[in-house]
């Protein structure tokens, strides 16, 4: 079980992990030790998630998400297994996290009276510098 928040846990079955071969160093285990990870889980059939988690989730995924609707996560920042397994699940943990919290609603704000003065000021100042930077010695057409 993988414990996301008090009310989101996922089970194991929920969560595919494969390993790869992953590039960069590594010495002489580089091309015989499939160290980096790849997790997938599909978003659709899970039935820890809310449909309106879900649907911010496929949006905060973006490329990770294949057509099937599963999310993608790999990581080969370590050099083991373990390490990069336990990133991968904590990175498709924060995901969930951060999906599962409602966005706060905008509310419309005008601006104050002494931010349009400031505004005001500015475009008359630069409007002013660029009055006076015309040449006013010729008037020639």
């Amino acid at each position: 079980m993988l414990k996301i928040t008090p009310d989101i846990t996922i089970s194991e079955k929920e969560i595919d992990e494969r390993f790869i071969q992953s590039g960069g160093p590594g010495g002489q285990n580089v091309n015989k030790v499939a160290t980096a990870v790849q997790l997938r889980f599909n978003i659709a059939s899970s039935n820890s998630l809310t449909p309106e988690t879900g649907d911010r989730l496929r949006r905060l995924a973006g490329s990770r998400l294949t057509n099937d609707g599963d999310l993608v996560i790999t990581s080969r920042r370590f050099r083991t297994q373990e390490a990069n397994r336990n990133d991968a699940r904590i990175r498709l943990a924060s995901l969930i996290s951060q999906a599962s919290r409602e966005p706060r609603k905008r509310h419309a704000t005008r601006p104050t009276r002494a931010s349009d003065e400031r505004r005001l000021q500015s475009k008359a100042k630069r409007s002013s510098l660029k009055r006076y930077r015309t040449n006013r010695l010729t008037n020639d057409p």
